[in-house]
């Protein structure tokens, strides 16, 4: 490359065209290269010669502009020398000269051809140069037949196939002056050329300039040179004061002043290559045409070289990679300078070709790096906006947990976080696009929107449960309370219930509510759905229990029957009237019942206890008189006072409960007569009087005997005081509670026992005495309370029956300390275990008594 910029700056020439026409590109191109004249934009200028074939033009040239145009040798005579074109840069000289030799006109090596070649080259020198040098002879001037005028006449003739010509400086160039001097030539050559005016009148040339004189195409300036191998010296300095007009030649009023439709540096090989295309067709060259044609393909030629290198940019490259991760601050300052700096590029070349063209290419250069940029961008929106929503979401999280109103808190930080967006936009946005950011705004309020909308559906069922579960909590146990002991005013308090619990909770909520600002009708909405889950709570509840009335009559009937008025356990002594116990506790249950049969939410009375009582309890007057007068109010699955809706228990289901209830509760009753009837056997044991009174007459002798003896008294005595020591351990009234024959089966059984167990006992209490001991803790005997008797169903299982009418037994490991509880420890006969499966009633005596005092204890 140093090699072929040295040549260049030597003046090497390079041929343009070859002797057959064709353009030589490859060789163009590396002079262009070499000679640095694409980088000249409209900084250049390019001269041309023409002459007849052994003039001395490339002599002259190579002598004017420091060139090395190949010469003709004088010793091998007269003859072709340049072939085709060729084309070399100027030495030192300022601006950028470029320079072409033609093939000399009239030579003999091409015969006919010569003509048309000869019309080509001229008519390309015209097109593409600023300067026209014309050599010709000095005794050539003023002859009519002379070399000059057939080339003049190419000339004119060709100069009509521009249609837009520019002026072109013609600068005939004297060679091999006489004495005579330049002043005294030029008019004779000038005439000369006016005398061309028949042959430009005989030119076809555009109606716009068939009446143009022939000085508005051409600038004529005329020069003379002494001949070369004559007078050297003179020759050399003549030729150096020419040079000197070639410097700033395209300045104003410089040689090549007229410096339209100049095409760029850059541009010159292609449009040259374009123009010498044409003109081999034999096509009118139209150069105004030509040169958009020349700034179009160039243009793109520059852009796609900027688009090229904005691809392979490493700063770009880094900074899609980056924005591929994450949002990069600075996004839109970044990518706009490495667009700028590449747009600039563009610019600095193109800025000397046409400008519609220039600007219509750049255009399209800017579009296609904005598609290429673009995806970038979009990504770098996309991180702005997932960075939005997150703040949002963050912001909206924090103002709710500092306790701060939902709607407030949305409106808030809605704000900031697309205030934080629009900056982010603003920052990614480049200078050189005008991207619009209102669809991706739009998105980033969208997903705001949704992500609150989705909050505050959460928030207000999070609400709705909590206010829910306060009601159930609130209501649910009361309720169930309530419903237990139930009475004619049960409804009455479970309404009060409610109301206080939903006034306490309800507004409560509310005002949580106009923390989200809603309006008032779905405020309400809300609220009255609040209400009626707390009323299905009570009604649930209220079914609930109304499937369980069975029991709970039966419950309410245990209570009542089991329990005097001051809820202490009824001792079945014989003096009780059972049957009014009993009537009192069926109309309990009977009243739980009548609670039981339908939800009442108003404070209307009804008659359904009324109607229960007379058609249900047994015995009733007004029964047995509704019986004969009418039908039976129950036969029906409605009442007239509840809606079937809020009907729990129907008319036909009261009747076959309570049916029920009277199989289930009638053992009990019986139970409790049984229990009286053996207590009153049991304090029936005293003999008649009439027999107290004879036992006193015949057993007179043996009371004397007793009373006269007082060791027989005490002998007496204790043995009474054994005997009732081993009733009590033996529990003989309970035992003989099932019959006399099983009763001394049982008594018999338990007898050895017993008694053993009251010898270990004493013998147990006078060791201590003999080894001077302190007497070890007994422990007292636990005292045996006799429960009342519970009401239970003949379903019941023995062993449940058993544990509830009978003492409890202790364990054997404490017999010896307790001796209520030797009985427990006896060995059972078999008849004895088969007695303990029944239920037994409770026998009157000492022994019941203390039990009833521990129980009421």
């Amino acid at each position: 490359m140093a090699e072929e910029s040295d040549a260049a700056d030597a003046g090497v020439a390079v041929q343009l065209i070859d002797g057959e026409g064709e353009f030589a590109c490859e060789g163009a191109e590396r002079f262009m290269a070499a000679a640095g004249v694409a980088g000249c934009g409209l900084s250049y200028a390019v001269v041309s010669i023409m002459g007849p074939q052994s003039s001395g033009k490339s002599t002259l040239l190579n002598q004017l502009f420091g060139t090395n145009f190949r010469e003709m040798d004088a010793f091998r005579g007269r003859s072709q020398t340049t072939k085709g074109i060729w084309i070399a840069r100027c030495v030192g000289v300022e601006p950028c000269t470029v320079v072409l030799d033609l093939e000399g006109t009239d030579g003999r090596e091409r015969g006919e051809d010569d003509t048309a070649f000869e019309k080509q080259s001229a008519l390309f020198a015209l097109a593409i140069s600023d300067i026209v040098l014309i050599n010709m002879w000095c005794h050539d001037i003023g002859r009519e037949q002379a070399a000059n005028k057939p080339l003049l006449k190419t000339v004119f003739q060709v100069m009509m196939r521009l249609f837009s010509p520019r002026k072109t400086t013609l600068l005939f160039v004297i060679r091999d002056k006489t004495r005579t001097p330049l002043e005294h030539l030029e008019p004779v050559l000038r005439e000369d050329i006016q005398k061309f005016d028949q042959i430009w009148n005989s030119v076809a040339k555009p109606e716009a300039h068939k009446d143009t004189p022939i000085s508005e195409f051409f600038n004529v300036q005329v020069t003379a040179l002494s001949s070369f191998e004559e007078k050297e010296e003179q020759f050399r300095e003549q030729v150096q004061q020419l040079r000197q007009r070639f410097s700033n030649s395209i300045a104003p009023g410089g040689l090549a002043g007229d410096r339209r439709g100049v095409v760029p540096a850059s541009g010159f090989l292609f449009s040259s290559q374009q123009i010498w295309k044409v003109i081999r067709e034999n096509k009118d060259l139209d150069l105004p045409a030509h040169k958009v044609m020349v700034a179009t393909v160039r243009c793109d030629e520059i852009a796609n070289e900027k688009f090229g290198c904005i691809t392979s940019d490493t700063e770009w490259l880094d900074l899609e990679s980056a924005v591929q991760s994450g949002p990069v601050p600075g996004f839109g300052k970044k990518l706009g300078n490495i667009v700028d700096v590449h747009l600039q590029e563009y610019d600095k070349e193109a800025v000397y070709f046409d400008e519609a063209v220039r600007k219509g290419k750049r255009q399209h250069l800017e579009s296609r790096i904005m598609n290429l940029v673009q995806p970038a961008f979009q990504k770098m929106l996309a991180h702005l906006r997932m960075k939005a929503l997150e703040k949002f979401k963050a912001g909206l999280n924090s103002s709710l947990e500092s306790g701060k109103g939902f709607a407030a808190a949305v409106r808030d930080n809605t704000e900031c976080s697309i205030k934080e967006f629009e900056q982010g936009c603003a920052d990614a946005v480049i200078k050189q696009a005008n991207w619009d950011c209102s669809k991706i705004l739009e998105k980033v309020r969208r997903d705001i929107e949704d992500h609150a909308l989705s909050i505050r559906e959460s928030k207000l069922s999070e609400l709705t449960t909590h206010a829910k579960e306060k009601l159930r909590k609130a209501l649910a146990e009361p309720v169930e309370s309530l419903f237990d002991a139930a009475d004619q005013t049960t409804w009455a308090s479970i309404r009060n219930v409610y109301r206080r619990e939903t006034e306490s909770i309800l507004p409560e909520f509310l005002k949580t509510l106009c923390g989200f600002e809603m309006e008032y009708a779905p405020a309400e909405e809300m609220v009255s759905k609040l209400r009626d889950y707390a009323r299905s709570v009570v009604e649930s509840k209220a079914k609930d229990e109304a499937s369980k009335v069975l029991i709970h009559m039966k419950e309410r009937f245990t209570t009542v029957f089991s329990h005097d008025k001051d809820s202490i356990p009824r001792v079945w002594t014989g003096k009780e009237d059972v049957r009014a116990i009993a009537q009192d506790a069926r109309s309990a249950a009977l009243k739980l019942l009548s609670v039981m049969v339908g939800i009442r939410w108003d404070d209307e009375p009804d008659g359904i206890d009324s109607i229960l009582t007379s058609t249900l309890l047994e015995g009733s007057v007004v029964s047995k008189i509704a019986s004969a007068a009418s039908a039976d109010p129950l036969a029906s699955t409605t009442w007239e006072e509840i809606p079937p809706k809020q009907t729990m228990i129907t008319p036909s289901q009261c009747k076959s409960l309570w049916k029920q209830f009277k199989a289930e509760t009638e053992f009990t009753i019986t139970q409790a007569v049984s229990t009286q009837q053996a207590h009153r056997r049991g304090n029936s044991k005293l003999p008649p009087p009439w027999a107290i009174v004879a036992i006193a007459i015949l057993g007179f002798n043996e009371i004397m005997a007793l009373l006269r003896n007082p060791i027989y008294l005490f002998l007496l005595f204790v043995g009474y005081l054994i005997f009732k020591a081993l009733a009590v351990q033996l529990d003989v009234s309970r035992e003989f509670q099932n019959g006399v024959v099983p009763g001394i089966f049982s008594v018999s059984a338990k007898l050895l026992p017993t008694i053993q167990n009251l010898v270990n006992k004493v013998a147990a209490e006078q060791q201590p005495e003999h080894h001077h001991h302190p007497p070890p803790a007994i422990e007292p005997p636990q005292p045996q309370m006799q429960p009342p008797p519970l009401l239970l169903s003949p379903r019941s299982p023995m062993s449940e029956l058993r544990r509830l009418h009978m003492p409890p037994s202790s364990p054997r490991k404490v017999a010896s300390a307790s001796p209520s509880s030797s009985s427990s420890s006896a060995v059972s006969s078999p008849r004895h275990v088969a007695e303990d499966q029944k239920p037994r009633p409770v026998v009157a005596g000492h022994e019941n008594e203390s039990n009833i005092a521990d129980s009421i204890v």
